[in-house]
């Protein structure tokens, strides 16, 4: 799949983690910048300085070698204890140790502002599909906008035109055709749930036909093997407060498990296991209460004849 071919200078091109779908084995990783970034070279400085090869501090810690080479050029980000160990093992000052307590931290719960991203990302596409290879399953909750993955092409541009950071109209047609293109995946193995609120159905983003041939699509999505869509009503019992919706990119490790939950100013990335740990929980309670297979299209047929009624 070709990514877009021009470089995402707006809010709404690199709010695509919700339809990101997975490359091929031979795309690159994915190159965290910020606190991450850092933490890996100030974790390979410290080996260097200690003279140790990346085979001899993996045998200190007692890991493998490429989960070494994996900390280093930021693909994986260790824990802390991780990180104190690694310290520990390249004898570091304490102010070294100061430091890199620090940045795990703050790598845990990163921000990625819109704007920053844009500049600095030179293809932020290729960035999501890469981080997304290597999830196992994908959990998607959207409470006020259709996930992208199952986006028309006319529901994603105009998501596109009027996010908070509108794109340039010679820009929205690239965006539209990645995100179209990406969803290639809804027809592979890879395990994908979404939950949606009644209310990112019931909002009308375009003219009418185009809510009611976005409601359609999803209503013939939930007959794919590999696909469950679960639509959670206003009428249920809420069995928890979700203030936002977030994606749960699950690997095969812990260590490859990932959230992000995007934000008005930015996209906030979470590996902490405790806080991911959250995000499942509140996943299950949210997944309680949500119609799936026939009850759910059965509950698209409702707000479609609905919405054909109020606007004949």
């Amino acid at each position: 799949m070709a990514p877009a071919p021009a470089t995402a200078r707006c809010g709404a091109g690199i709010v695509t983690a919700p339809g990101a779908a997975p490359g091929s084995d031979r795309q690159p990783q994915p190159q965290p910048r910020g606190k991450r970034q850092r933490l890996a070279a100030e974790l390979r400085r410290l080996r260097d300085l200690a003279g140790l090869s990346g085979r001899e501090l993996a045998a200190r810690l007692g890991v493998s070698q490429s989960k070494i080479s994996r900390i280093e050029s930021a693909a994986l980000l260790p824990s802390l204890p991780d990180v104190e160990a690694w310290a520990q093992a390249a004898d570091a000052s304490g102010e070294d140790f100061a430091l890199l307590r620090e940045l795990t931290r703050e790598a845990f719960t990163e921000v990625h502002t819109w704007r920053a991203r844009a500049k600095a990302l030179p293809d932020v596409n290729e960035e999501l599909r890469s981080s997304d290879v290597h999830a196992e399953a994908l959990f998607n909750l959207q409470l006020a906008v259709i996930p992208g993955l199952l986006q028309t092409a006319a529901y994603a541009r105009r998501i596109f035109e009027i996010f908070v950071t509108p794109c340039p109209p010679e820009e929205v047609a690239a965006l539209v055709a990645a995100r179209v293109d990406r969803q290639v995946t809804l027809y592979g193995e890879q395990r994908l749930e979404f939950l949606i609120g009644e209310g990112a159905l019931r909002t009308r983003y375009g003219p009418v036909p185009d809510q009611l041939a976005q409601l359609d699509r999803i209503a013939s999505l939930t007959t794919l093997a590999n696909v469950q869509i679960g639509l959670i009503p206003h009428r249920h019992q809420g069995r928890t407060v979700a203030p936002h919706g977030f994606l749960l990119h699950q690997g095969a490790q812990q260590e490859d498990t990932l959230v992000t939950v995007e934000a008005l100013h930015g996209q906030l990335h979470i590996t902490d296991p405790d806080s991911i740990g959250l995000y499942r929980r509140h996943w299950d309670l949210l997944q309680a209460s949500a119609l799936t297979g026939a009850d759910a299209r059965a509950f698209l047929r409702q707000i479609i004849t609905e919405i054909g009624e109020q606007t004949s």
